[in-house]
């Protein structure tokens, strides 16, 4: 007794201990889903308060012990920050689910869902009073219409908004079965379960006189389906099943329906058309019902279905429907009520009341390739989604199942509450491609969009719980690395978009990572923090290699590194990295094979006190040092020459903010640009450093302005390789071929605010290919020699602008790219190997892509640069955005905590790495826009040789700058600073300093010419004389001598004119009312040869 009494009491004890945790876990839940419920009401939250997955893991164990495992508590975590205010069971905690649907939704996250159930939309029948439900649905792709037929009638046309376009109401007692669409007679057509009805559904006026009835028929009619056969014209055949189990096929022809409309309108009776005066041929396939009948394109034969268990399934071509030969015949148990063909898997798929989905090969009919057992009722419809591999079926207890045919995998279970007992049916399911939707029809239409297709889904895209620092792309392992300011490492499957691994904490607890490179082979990676540290990384493995330590006597936050290069090391088993601190050295960092840590060696001297002594140019002198390995730059000293020592205000940042690195044979280059907007070139094959550009009042302190206004951003060199020259016009920007692969499949639906489509995007790049081909014939001795071009540096300014500079610091190109605001800050910059685009983000999202293939080639035509796309990629500001030229992608990376992907030539949204689905890059997508996003990318349109040259009008009032300059804004002069330049240029608020313009205007006089030779319109136009024309190029008209002649009426010989004439002439020549040496005859009528 007393060994029982103690199991009592321990187990009491016990269940005491865990009532109490309980209660403990539930206020636990409750202060995470408070907690998370301000974060999205935008409260702030202190960062030691917030509770993290860890600090929850931590709390459960010590709640319930280590025996809850780290998955199960993950979910729980997911789920409770996905929705706070969901009803969640502590059972959950321990991985037991109360039902099966409560597991499934813990383990999928929301976006992995297939069909976005909560989303789902609803269209109510109207125009019929009557208890009545929506027998068949079918969706026209080609016109993006949407037709659907009420058991009881209805006949109703939606358009693309599925918004009622048109609609009829079949008088007829019969109840209708189904409908489609014939294609070439433009109609519509129903079947009920006598008749055949025709409808005109763009006729005028009412609905009743606009269909014909074709009857009677020898069955009770059960589907039909329209021959989609494109050499037919104006000729459509259709096939019918009926309860028989016969197939028949009626031939409408155009001509059937004309006459008998003609003749009259008004009687309904005259409308009605005899089966027996159309060509019909039937042949009885099946011993049960024909359930539904298809026409597959792909195979060009037809397949129907019915109850029977031998004859289930059928599929021939529609001769055998004239002859007796046998036919291909598929066999499952109690027959299929419907079947599909997947296109690109090439398998059918059949389903009926033994709750059973088979696939079957199109050629072997003993046996289906594959099974898909889960119904739990007969199987009513199945649909399939081409572009995603997928089938949804559904039951007759409206549950719906969307499947995996690549992998016969289930991938989504939803049901439809709607209704009681008597609305249980669904009837019709159909699948629309164009807009990623699934719509059914029972009494109601419900449309369940696909979740990727849904714009504003709950959960914001994040790759990083905090803001992105750094982002590369390794080229070689096609992988993207990301790190964020929490100092967590991930790197990505950029053609899945995967995690592969991370790393926590890296150079140490708190510690925080602000830059990084990847080495040219793409093993290795460098990683930089704001203490200085830095350490070399094993790409493949994620293994530490080298370190640079913290110095002893370092300050907090001097060393601050803002950028990683890696070097080219002149010798083997040495790795060097140019870096680039916070308060603006460049120095070089060197680690060897045989030691662990990383040493600095070699430091660039600060020029700016000889720059902003007026020094443009400062030379430079070999340091004596002897090194026993080689390395990229020599150790190298100023020349102080008359330099004198220059107060340095501290409230003038000169600190360089952006370096660029160009060595290539013949150039061995450093560009620098500093926070107060000088540009410095370091060359160490000529020995000097030499100041590039330094704006106006750069080194002045104006406290009304702001300090950062001329802050240089980025820099980037712009250098084309001889091997990139030597490349044929096919490797342009957008080739031909690129641009059909690429842009050509692309939907354009959404992209409203596109300036101009797929079309002129194919003409535009047809025009750069042509220019680089012209580029490349002028080349002497052919594309074997090519000459090396000069570098261009580009850079991306506080103001907005991009830059494009010489060598010397000539301004090619002073570039506002076009966005929705203008002069908005640039952030990065990026181009491809052959440097051919150049993109561009900024601090509100945008992304921009020009075109600089020609631009690079001299001349330097400013007109050769063009800006052709930019989109909004992120709602926050871009930190780094990088071109994938093989998949031609963007990847852009934001401080919103997201790295997103898109199509490059046209701003199509792809996902962003972090979400539950695999990317989809080699398809094309739909277009969608991330949930932070609202605004369709624009393209921008070429000017061509038409519009280039614009006549120029004479205008009642233009701006006048010098009027504009002497007057002052009263709204302006309220303001505390003064506006900037960019400001006041485009304040046109005050129309006052417009004038008339300074041009001599003078009455052109005209006179009438009686030309009946050039017709009655032209011959009558009055004809106008222009005082001193500068060129005769552009006037189609005669001068004085002309307007004399055709006044005197006298043919004769003019100067420079020999006029011959002729006794039977059937019309003058045109020489004599024209300027010499122009003949418009052709541009005002057709030439008449005699």
């Amino acid at each position: 007794m007393d060994i029982r009494e103690e199991k009592r009491l321990s187990t009491e004890l016990q269940i005491s201990n865990f009532r109490t945790a309980l209660k403990e876990f539930e206020k636990l839940v409750e202060h995470v889903a408070a907690q998370k419920r301000d974060e999205r009401a935008g409260l702030f939250i202190q960062k030691e308060d917030v509770i993290d997955h860890d600090k929850f893991y931590v709390a459960v164990q010590e709640l319930f012990g280590p025996e809850v495992k780290n998955q199960d508590v993950k979910c729980f975590y997911r789920k409770l920050c996905n929705n706070p205010d969901a009803s969640i069971d502590w059972c959950e905690i321990f991985g037991y689910f109360s039902s099966e649907e409560d597991s499934l939704a813990s383990q999928m996250d929301e976006e992995n869902l297939v069909f976005l159930v909560s989303r789902k939309q609803r269209v109510v029948i109207s125009g019929s009073r009557r208890r009545d439900v929506i027998k068949c649905i079918v969706k026209i792709p080609q016109l993006d219409l949407l037709i659907t037929a009420s058991q009881k009638g209805l006949i109703t046309v939606f358009n693309s908004q599925m918004r009622v376009q048109t609609s009829t109401s079949v008088t007829d007692t019969s109840w209708i079965t189904g409908c489609d669409y014939l294609s070439q007679l433009k109609r519509i057509v129903a079947t009920t379960e006598r008749t055949i009805i025709v409808w005109d559904y763009k006729a005028q006026g009412s609905g009743q006189e606009n269909y014909f009835v074709i009857k009677p028929m020898d069955h009770c009619l059960l589907c039909v389906c329209v021959v989609s056969l494109p050499d037919q014209l104006c000729r459509d055949d259709i096939l019918l099943g009926d309860d028989g189990g016969f197939v028949n096929k009626f031939t409408i022809n155009s001509d059937d329906f004309g006459l008998k409309q003609a003749k009259s309108k008004k009687a309904l009776q005259s409308q009605v058309l005899d089966s027996k005066n159309f060509k019909s041929v039937k042949r009885k396939l099946h011993n049960d019902w024909v359930m539904k009948i298809r026409y597959i394109t792909a195979l060009s034969c037809f397949g129907s279905c019915s109850l029977d268990s031998v004859h289930s399934l059928v599929l021939e071509s529609l001769k055998r429907l004239e002859d007796n030969l046998p036919v291909r015949e598929f066999s499952m148990p109690r027959g299929a009520n419907t079947f599909c063909y997947c296109t690109k898997a090439n398998v059918i798929v059949t389903g009926g009341d033994d709750k059973v989905l088979r696939l079957w090969h199109p050629n072997i009919s003993t046996k289906p390739v594959g099974k898909l057992v889960g119904h739990m009722f007969s199987i009513t419809e199945i649909v399939t989604n081409e572009k995603d591999q997928h089938v949804i079926s559904l039951s007759s207890a409206k549950v719906f199942r969307v499947w995996d045919v690549q992998t016969l995998s289930l991938l989504q279970v939803f049901h439809d509450s709607h209704g009681g007992p008597g609305d249980m049916q669904i009837y019709s399911m159909v699948y629309d491609s164009n807009h990623g939707m699934l719509i059914t029809g029972s009494s109601v239409m419900d449309m369940y969009p696909l979740t990727r297709m849904v714009q504003d889904t709950k959960q914001i895209p994040h790759t990083h719980e905090r803001e992105i620092n750094v982002m590369l792309y390794n080229r070689y392992f096609h992988q993207v690395l990301t790190i964020c300011s929490e100092s967590i490492i991930k790197v990505w499957e950029l053609e899945t978009g995967l995690q592969i691994y991370q790393i926590l904490d890296p150079h140490g607890f708190s510690v925080e990572l602000t830059a990084a490179a990847i080495d040219e082979t793409g093993f290795l990676f460098a990683t930089g923090a704001y203490n200085g540290t830095i350490k070399i990384w094993d790409f493949g493995s994620g293994q530490e290699m080298k370190v640079l330590p913290e110095g002893k006597d370092w300050k907090e936050e001097e060393h601050w590194l803002r950028r990683l290069i890696f070097l080219k090391a002149q010798e083997k088993h040495q790795h060097l990295v140019l870096t680039l601190e916070r308060n603006g050295k460049i120095k070089m960092v060197q680690g060897k094979e045989e030691d662990a840590y990383l040493v600095v060696i070699w430091e660039l001297p600060n020029v700016m006190p000889f720059l902003q002594d007026m020094n443009h140019t400062v030379h430079l002198r070999t340091s004596p040092k002897h090194r026993s390995m080689r390395i990229p730059f020599p150790d190298v000293e100023l020349v102080e020459k008359n330099f004198s020592q220059h107060v340095n205000s501290s409230a003038i940042s000169m600190e360089v903010n952006c370096i660029d690195l160009l060595q290539v044979e013949g150039y061995n280059l450093i560009a620098a640009g500093t926070l107060n907007g000088v540009i410095i070139l370091w060359n160490f094959v000529n020995s000097t450093v030499k100041e590039l550009y330094r704006p106006e009042d750069c080194f002045t302190v104006d406290p009304d302005l702001d300090p950062k206004r001329f802050r240089i951003n980025n820099i980037l060199f712009l250098f084309r390789s001889p091997e990139c020259a030597r490349r044929s016009s096919q490797d342009s920007v957008c080739s031909s071929s690129q641009c059909d692969s690429s842009k050509g499949p692309q939907s354009n639906k959404g992209s409203k605010q596109s300036i101009h489509d797929n079309e002129v995007k194919g003409e535009k790049t047809d025009v750069t290919a042509g220019e680089q081909q012209l580029v490349d014939k002028k080349q002497p001795g052919g594309t074997n020699v090519v000459d090396t071009q000069p570098p261009v540096i580009v850079t991306a300014h506080e103001d907005g602008h991009l830059r494009f500079w010489t060598m010397e610091g000539k301004l090619l190109k002073n570039m506002l790219p076009f966005t929705k605001h203008s002069a908005i800050s640039l952030t990065s910059l990026y181009t491809d190997s052959c440097t051919r685009v150049l993109l561009t983000g900024n601090v509100e999202g945008h992304v921009i892509l020009c075109s600089i293939s020609s631009f690079l080639d001299p001349p330097h035509e400013e007109k050769k640069l063009k800006q052709l796309l930019t989109w909004r990629a992120h709602s926050l500001e871009i930190i780094q955005v990088i071109y994938v030229e093989d998949k031609q992608m963007v990847l852009t990376a934001s401080i919103d905590g997201s790295v997103r992907l898109w199509h490059a030539f046209s701003g199509h949204y792809c996902g962003y790495f972090g979400q539950q689905r695999m990317f989809e890059i080699s398809q094309t997508s739909d277009f969608i826009l991330p949930c932070d996003v609202n605004e369709y990318p624009v393209e921008i349109k070429e000017e061509n040789k038409f519009t280039e040259k614009k006549q120029k009008y004479e205008y009642p009032l233009v701006f006048d700058q010098q009027k504009w300059k002497k007057m002052s804004s009263m709204s302006l002069l309220f303001k505390r600073t003064p506006p900037k330049a960019f400001e006041v240029d485009h304040d046109f608020k005050f129309f006052k300093s417009l004038s008339s313009p300074k041009i001599q205007r003078r009455a052109l006089e005209g006179f009438l010419t009686e030309n009946r030779e050039a017709g009655i319109v032209f011959g009558s136009l009055p004809i106008y004389r222009v005082q001193s024309p500068t060129s005769l190029r552009f006037l189609p008209l005669i001068g004085s001598d002309a307007q004399r002649e055709s006044a005197d009426g006298i043919p004769g010989k003019k100067k420079g004119i020999h006029v011959q004439h002729e006794k039977m002439s059937r019309r003058r020549s045109l020489k004599r009312h024209l300027v010499p040496q122009i003949n418009l005859a052709s541009s005002f009528f057709p030439f008449i040869s005699k």
